[in-house]
């Protein structure tokens, strides 16, 4: 079994700065793809960046610039590094993994359960 642990969220100021990280663990063969998702409230969830195991990295456009998005394939850990935040941001953030675990031939999906990152006064 694979499991993803998401910490990092919570409230922050207009142009402040947080930094999620994602933790997977469990027994895995390979992590292709790591990244992450955002979700609002009455919104369709979105792809904010995802990163490849080989270095390559594409983000939405209205992150680009702010966010870094980043990995350790030795600790199979993602981390997000978001700066000069704004209140459009407010989501709950989920961590996206695409993996080879054993015993499962095809690659699957998996998502963590989300960390709420509020953007406000």
């Amino acid at each position: 079994q694979l499991q993803l642990v998401e910490s990092g969220g919570g409230l922050v100021q207009p142009g402040g700065s947080l930094r999620l990280s994602c933790v997977a663990s469990g027994s895995i063969s390979s992590i292709p793809i790591m990244g992450w998702y955002r979700q609002a409230p009455g919104k369709q969830r979105e792809m904010v960046t995802i990163t490849t195991s080989s270095g390559t990295t594409n983000y939405v456009d209205s992150v680009k610039g702010r966010f870094t998005v980043s990995r350790d394939n030795a600790k199979n850990t993602a981390y997000l590094q978001m700066n000069s935040l704004k209140p459009e941001d407010t989501a709950k953030y989920y961590c996206y993994v695409q993996a080879s675990v054993p015993g499962i031939l095809m690659n699957m999906n998996y998502w963590g359960q989300g960390t709420q990152v509020t953007v406000s006064s």
